[in-house]
C-alpha cells in the first residue's frame, strides 16, 4: 500500500480525524465539494516554512497558539501541531491533509468511516470528538477570526 494514497483514521490534538497526502481520496470520504481546500498539518516550522511566509506582524502569534490553524496570505491552510502523540504521528511524514472523520454535516459515527479508512490508529486515548482547532486568517497586517 502506497502511503501517498493511505487514509489514515486518527485521534488528532484537538478531534477524531482522517489524515492523507491525497486530497482527493478524502473529499470522496466524506462526499465533499473537491474545490474545497483542506488544512494542511504539520509536524514542524521547518515544514511550515516550506509552504508559506508567515507575515511579519505575526511570528510570534504563529509560534505561540496552540490547536490553532493559519490561512496565510497566499490561500494555504496551515496547522502547525506541537507536543501530542498526534504531533509524534505526523513527525513520519512530514505532513498531511487533515479533516474531521465524519461526513460533511454530520457527527463522528465510529460505524460509518472504519469501513472507509485504510488504516486506524488506536492509541491510549479513545476516538473523541471534541473542538475543532481555531482558524485565523492573515493578511499583511490584518488578521481575522474566522472560527
Amino acid at each position: 500500500m502506497e502511503i501517498k494514497n493511505t487514509v489514515f483514521l486518527v485521534q488528532t490534538d484537538t478531534t477524531v480525524g482522517l489524515l492523507s497526502k491525497n486530497a482527493k481520496r478524502l473529499a470522496f470520504i466524506k462526499k465533499r465539494d473537491g474545490k474545497k481546500l483542506f488544512i494542511k498539518s504539520v509536524a514542524t516550522f521547518k515544514e511550515l516554512k516550506k509552504e508559506v511566509r508567515i507575515p511579519d506582524n505575526f511570528k510570534k502569534t504563529v509560534r505561540r497558539k496552540k490547536r490553532t490553524t493559519f490561512i496565510y496570505p497566499n490561500k494555504k491552510a496551515l496547522r502547525v501541531v506541537k507536543k501530542s502523540s498526534h504531533q509524534a504521528f505526523l513527525r513520519r511524514f512530514g505532513w498531511m491533509y487533515s479533516t474531521s472523520a465524519n461526513k460533511t454535516g454530520c457527527g463522528f459515527d465510529f460505524s460509518w468511516i472504519k469501513d472507509r479508512v485504510d488504516i486506524i490508529i488506536f492509541d491510549r486515548k479513545k476516538f473523541s470528538q471534541k473542538t475543532p482547532s481555531q482558524l485565523y486568517k492573515l493578511r499583511d497586517k490584518k488578521i481575522k477570526r474566522i472560527r
